[in-house]
């Protein structure tokens, strides 16, 4: 996986020599920890500073206003984090089309698809807004929804590539 959550092709040798594609959707989150500390440690000093000059000129409850802001914000960005932490996982063989997420709170799906009747579709709307979906008959699975616009726009050749691969073809 890549720094900003797109996903590497791990190859790894099958029974047939063939190398299945495989790839780790991840969120990008351009705030880390430590800058996480760093800006709450920011806020705080900041709060309590104001704070205290409010309550010296006898204005009281701004100061519990200012530690009330402190603690939305401090829980915002945990549950950010929180959702942050889905995971879809592809991987792409002759056999089969494994698709799976793993939600924040732990539980997994699993999709299974058979790579030849298998599309990898890129529905871009009107307002330049884009789906990505696995389509296999009438069932259609959306995917990457944390991802961009333009990262879907540079996943969607790279599993279409991978498809005509395992296919023994060449991607149109």
């Amino acid at each position: 996986m890549t720094e900003n959550g797109l996903p590497t092709q791990a190859p790894e040798r099958t029974g047939g020599g063939q190398e299945p594609f495989r790839a780790i959707l991840t969120p990008h989150r351009s705030l880390g920890p430590r800058g996480f500390l760093t800006l709450m440690a920011a806020l705080s000093i900041v709060g309590f500073i104001t704070g205290v000059a409010f309550l010296s000129v006898g204005a009281w409850p701004v100061f519990g206003f200012f530690g009330l802001d402190i603690l939305i914000v401090y829980n915002a960005f945990r549950l950010n984090y929180r959702a942050g932490r889905i995971q879809e996982a592809i991987e792409i063989t002759a056999d089969h089309i494994h698709l799976t997420r793993l939600h924040p709170s732990g539980r997994a799906e699993r999709f299974t698809f058979n790579p030849y009747w298998t599309r990898v579709e890129l529905d871009e709307g009107r307002d330049g807004r884009t789906a990505l979906n696995l389509r296999h008959h009438d069932r259609v699975i959306g995917f990457g929804r944390f991802l961009n616009d333009d990262e879907r726009r540079e996943v969607a050749p790279m599993l279409r590539k991978a498809l005509a691969t395992v296919r023994g073809g060449t991607s149109f």
